[in-house]
């Protein structure tokens, strides 16, 4: 992105969790930094349980983070949302919004969609029924449903309008960052290929920024303009989407995306199998959280817990935090000189541009 100006900075976040009946604590979140650009896709990946919703929910103070700073850009300068008094983050929430992963649950089923929408729009400013009412038809009207949807209730749709209606409830206040926390992950396909074409149209109309969650790889790297790999409550590689699907630096990184199923008998990228299991986030591993499962450690991983390197890769920004960088970022390099097979096209980019192509509806 050129120009990129600043809408959000995390610095150190922890959010970590007690353990009753012990002295132990759940570190889901384990001092995170990231930077967060105005109009941007920053996508967010990595295992379940690895931190990605936790540190989500905790950048919107829904969680409530245990230490570090979540500085937000506001017109008259950043401010710490952490240090806000109910009252102001109360008012500040406008600005920031979130689509769950299921609407269904996220809908209360004897409200109609009205009654779902209505209320943060009366807290917001519009005071009459029929300012509220206009709104709420304009909201679906934008999202390809039909206004007098909303006289019906939750169960009346199916889950890709469920999770379209979630998008518009998102929009009401008209916020500048939504965190979409696997949005899609319970929808087929095809359905998912249209609310990611519907998410990417609302960016482009409204100025939004998005901090997109998933665990599908196919999903994040259509919808991404950069993608952070979390692992054990820390981020480990940050880049651009395209450099980062050509060149995973990080051992991690490297093992999640060889298990990208390929729909391509001609494409051939080698598996790498990772050794035993994730380690609890009460019992994190010393050094490089990383080291008990990497086919790299070395005896510094064992006892060293790597910062976070930036490197200039063809004139992009790369970041990655392992001991053995150096040697990696040699080797994509090297690897560029070298014609490497053309991977094959992204089944939701494909499924995404054949919903382009064919109108958008919502099913």
């Amino acid at each position: 992105m050129e120009n990129k100006e600043v809408l959000l900075t995390v610095k150190n976040l922890e959010t970590h969790f007690p353990v009753k009946g012990s002295k132990k604590v759940v570190r889901a979140v384990d001092g995170v930094d990231l930077t967060v650009y105005r109009g941007e896709t920053l996508g967010l990946v990595g295992e379940s349980g690895c931190g990605k919703t936790t540190l989500g929910k905790s950048i919107l103070q829904l969680v409530k983070p245990t230490g570090g700073e979540v500085f937000y850009y506001f017109p008259d300068g950043p401010k710490d949302l952490r240090k806000m008094k109910n009252r102001e983050l109360d008012a500040a929430r406008k600005n920031m919004q979130i689509v769950f992963q299921d609407p269904q649950s996220s809908l209360n089923p004897s409200f109609t969609i009205y009654g779902a929408m209505s209320d943060p729009l009366k807290k917001f400013g519009l005071k009459t029924k029929e300012e509220r009412r206009k709104h709420v038809g304009d909201l679906l009207e934008e999202v390809n449903m039909h206004r007098d949807y909303m006289d019906r209730y939750p169960s009346e749709f199916s889950g890709g309008q469920r999770q379209r209606i979630g998008i518009a409830r998102a929009l009401s206040v008209d916020p500048e960052l939504v965190v979409c926390d696997e949005a899609v992950s319970a929808l087929d396909v095809s359905i998912q290929a249209q609310v990611l074409n519907l998410l990417n149209r609302l960016k482009q109309e409204r100025n939004l920024t998005y901090i997109f969650i998933s665990h599908n790889l196919s999903v994040i790297e259509y919808i991404s303009d950069r993608i952070a790999v979390m692992y054990l409550g820390k981020i480990v590689e940050l880049a651009d989407a395209d450099d980062l699907y050509r060149d995973e630096l990080h051992p991690y990184t490297k093992a999640l995306f060889s298990a990208i199923p390929v729909a391509d008998i001609d494409y051939h990228k080698e598996r790498i199998l990772l050794e035993g299991d994730v380690p609890s986030p009460m019992n994190i591993p010393s050094g490089c959280r990383f080291h008990t499962r990497c086919q790299y450690c070395i005896e510094k991983c064992k006892t060293e817990d790597p910062e976070m390197k930036s490197y200039m890769i063809r004139g992009k920004e790369h970041q990655v935090a392992c001991h053995r960088s150096d040697e990696f970022v040699e080797a994509a390099l090297a690897k560029d000189q070298a014609a490497a097979p053309e991977r094959p096209e992204n089944p939701i980019a494909k499924a995404a541009r054949e919903a382009e192509e064919a109108g958008e509806k919502a099913e």
